[in-house]
């Protein structure tokens, strides 16, 4: 009868073998290369970290600025107030613009003060009134209209309305948002603007804009703009027609 113990030796050196195998396996399978799937997962995992960081940082980044030179708020104020300095002798220049006699119907169910709106981008806030000495305050608490310019119902000249791109530290998320121009870039030919004004209602639609240090469209019937970075000279226009409506 043949011994078992060979039979064992032989299982057990089965068995080591096989152990080291799967160790040698496993090395391997440690050392490969990743697929393609986990290096694109990867990369994916990267972006999104990295989108929702500068998501988070963008709505801030002004607020810091502001916080690190307090002075960028004046400067940004004075290159808003240009327009009326300077683009008045431009505007002269350019001669004398045929004026539309038509007028919207008084609705007494409309506020008395006027008011600006851009479904488009949020804009909802009232059109300060105040005389260009004082172009500053006015700028803190919104939007602001040249006085040395027309207004929608006198349209000898063109109306031109001013707003802040990025605000003040002291304005909430909420009033930012109908208070300024931060998305007046996104406005395109065709989009509608509303001005509410002595109870009456001018809609105006958009036909073109640019980006530069002066304003090119002196034919305008309305005329928006705000800067187009902190402390830049440079600034965004949005050029509107006057609509008939009713």
């Amino acid at each position: 009868m043949d011994s078992p113990i060979p039979h064992v030796k032989e299982r057990l050196a089965a068995l080591v073998g096989l152990i080291r195998t799967r160790r040698r396996r496993k090395g391997v399978i440690y050392w490969s290369r990743p697929s393609t799937l986990s290096f694109l997962l990867w990369v994916f995992s990267c972006l999104a970290i990295g989108f929702a960081i500068l998501t988070a940082i963008v709505p801030v980044a002004p607020m810091i600025w502001y916080r690190l030179f307090p002075g960028t708020s004046s400067a940004l104020a004075n290159i808003l107030a240009r327009p009326a300095v300077t683009f008045g002798d431009l505007l002269a220049a350019s001669g004398e613009q045929e004026i539309e006699t038509y007028q919207p119907p008084q609705d007494p169910s409309l506020p008395p003060e006027p008011r600006l709106k851009i479904a488009k981008i949020g804009v909802d806030a009232p059109i300060l009134e105040e005389p260009q000495e004082n172009f500053e305050e006015a700028l803190k608490r919104g939007v602001w209209r040249v006085p040395e310019f027309g207004n929608p119902f006198s349209r000898r000249l063109p109306t031109i309305l001013v707003a802040h791109r990025y605000g003040y530290l002291s304005w909430s998320d909420a009033f930012r948002r109908k208070n300024s121009f931060f998305n007046l870039p996104k406005l395109s030919p065709g989009d509608q603007v509303e001005i509410i004004w002595q109870q009456r209602r001018y809609v105006y639609q958009i036909y073109g804009g640019d980006e530069s240090e002066v304003m090119s469209d002196y034919t305008a019937d309305l005329t928006l703009y705000t800067c187009r970075f902190l402390e830049s000279p440079i600034r965004i226009f949005r050029y509107a027609k006057l609509v008939k409506t009713g």
